[in-house]
């Protein structure tokens, strides 16, 4: 199992409708993928006040070779889509994990 986790600290001004749009729009297109397995979405309780919510969106893939599609095939329309809808209103960074 391979987990595909972005980090997201999201304005305040906007995290409501941040993770409204998250859960509405932007879950569902990648589920349309078809090439994930599971997702969850979590709020960091443990966070410095940086004046943001943050948030740890977890794409669950089978093997490495739905999440290597899922780059090349759709992950750059997914970040135009969200950068679109909330440029400059957050900030993140990905990680890749390896169920051991």
């Amino acid at each position: 199992m391979i987990l595909y986790n972005t980090t997201y600290s999201v304005a305040q001004e906007v995290a409501t409708d941040w993770l409204r749009w998250i859960k509405a729009f932007y879950l569902p297109a990648v589920k349309a993928t078809g090439l994930t397995v599971d997702h969850r979405l979590l709020r960091l309780l443990t966070e410095l006040d940086n004046g943001g919510v943050t948030y740890s969106l977890q794409l669950n893939f089978e093997s490495r070779t739905e999440y290597e599609t899922y780059l090349a095939q759709h992950a750059e329309t997914m970040q135009q889509r969200i950068q679109h809808r909330f440029g400059g209103q957050f900030v993140s960074f990905d990680t890749l994990l390896e169920d051991s």
